[in-house]
């Protein structure tokens, strides 16, 4: 869930696309909460109780995963990660720190927060990032997080997030594919770039889109946090590269 947030408020956003996939392609989805609703993230001036106190999140995640592999049968090389907004932050750390416990992550309208990508990945971790260019909370181009006039520390620009990860990954230039918009009038950029041991990094890039789950709630007005993707369902599009992106366990 992203800052202020909740795993229950995650159903509603996303109008409950995982469970109905989880029940159809039989897999676990699990939908934790963080101290006080905010993830700590790594972000360089993060306001929240959970970044002043440096709450071990990343120790937090990997103990939801301890926890329902001790109740249910599950493929450790199929374990991934997925948010929005301070979420999708949480999950560029987790990848980067902990790739032997995620095969890959899907941040939606979060970029890499400034300050955690400078360490070496091992194991490739696949990513699957969407940014609207026009988020007026998480800044595509990179620079403050903000909320109303309050800033909330900085991160990366969604390219350069690109950048990082594929370089971790050891992947060659991408290709670019360009759709026009639909009905709701926005346009998708979708570069691709594959890396080693069968990873991939990719990037939507949504001309126009703001702070919003594709397909999801608009949970807020657009002038608040822009226009939702509607002919795209974000958890739809996220399965499928979860699935194509799993790796033997070890």
């Amino acid at each position: 869930h992203g800052g202020g947030g909740t795993g229950a408020g995650m159903v509603e956003l996303t109008r409950g696309g995982f469970h109905v996939l989880a029940d159809r392609e039989r897999f676990l989805v699990v939908y934790p909460d963080a101290v006080e609703q905010h993830w700590n993230d790594g972000r360089e001036g993060g306001t929240s109780l959970a970044h002043r106190e440096r709450i071990d999140d990343v120790g937090f995640l990997e103990a939801v995963v301890a926890a329902v592999a001790s109740a249910h049968p599950v493929d450790r090389g199929r374990v991934f990660a997925c948010g929005i907004s301070n979420g999708a932050m949480m999950s560029h750390r987790l990848g980067l720190e902990r790739p032997d416990l995620v095969a890959a992550i899907a941040p939606v309208a979060g970029a890499m927060p400034a300050g955690i990508g400078s360490g070496a990945v091992g194991l490739p971790v696949s990513v699957l990032a969407i940014s609207g260019t026009d988020d007026p909370l998480v800044p595509y181009e990179g620079g403050d997080v903000h909320f109303a006039r309050k800033k909330l520390g900085r991160v990366l620009s969604a390219r350069e997030t690109l950048r990082i990860w594929s370089e971790k990954n050891g992947c060659a230039a991408g290709e670019v594919e360009h759709s026009e918009g639909g009905g709701d009038g926005l346009a998708v950029d979708v570069e691709r770039r594959r890396g080693r041991e069968g990873s991939e990094v990719v990037l939507y890039a949504v001309a126009g889109g703001g702070h919003t789950w594709p397909g999801g709630k608009q949970y807020l007005p657009e002038l608040l946090i822009g226009k939702t993707l509607r002919r795209v369902d974000g958890c739809g599009l996220i399965w499928k590269f979860f699935e194509e992106h799993g790796r033997k366990a070890p």
